[in-house]
Parts: C-alpha cells; sequence; structure tokens
C-alpha cells in the first residue's frame, strides 16, 4: 500500500498532460492484459496504472471545474464563478 502512495507522488507521473498519461496507461493495460510478465513486474505495473489512473481522474475533474466557471451571461458574455469539488455533483 505504500508503494502505491509512493506510486501516485511519482514525479515521473505528476507531470504528466492527460494525453501522456492516457497514453501510457493504455499501454500498461495492454502489457498486463498480455499476461506474460512476472508477478513482481505485474504488480509495478499495476501501481504504476492506479498512479496514472488517479492523476487522469484528477486533470478531467480539475477541468470539468474550469469548464462550469464560466457561465454564460445574457446578452452573450462569460463570467467566471468560483465552484468547489462538491458543488459540482
Amino acid at each position: 500500500m505504500a508503494e502505491e502512495q509512493a506510486g501516485a507522488a511519482d514525479p515521473t507521473i505528476t507531470q504528466l498532460t492527460f494525453d501522456a498519461a492516457l497514453a501510457e496507461l493504455q499501454e500498461v493495460v495492454g502489457r498486463l492484459e498480455s499476461g506474460n510478465l512476472p508477478l513482481e513486474e505485474s504488480i509495478t505495473l499495476y501501481e504504476r496504472g492506479v498512479a496514472l489512473h488517479d492523476r487522469c481522474a484528477r486533470l478531467l475533474t480539475d477541468a470539468e471545474m474550469r469548464v462550469q466557471r464560466l457561465v454564460e451571461q445574457a446578452g452573450g458574455q462569460l463570467r467566471a464563478i468560483d465552484l468547489t469539488p462538491d458543488e459540482l455533483g
């Protein structure tokens, strides 16, 4: 479990763009689905996949909040509003 938390804070993951994290996650899933890996390597890849998934989910949440902050006013002008993650649901 501690290794999962360490992977989530991995700077190589926290610096990835959404597209890069998603592409790597797809690669990890493909390698895991092949089933031709030793157990330890599979576990390490799975942990990295979880961290990549978390990165993608966080970036999507952030993007959704940014989009929802833009509210169209009557007359077509956009104005920004402050939202918290709790207000998104």
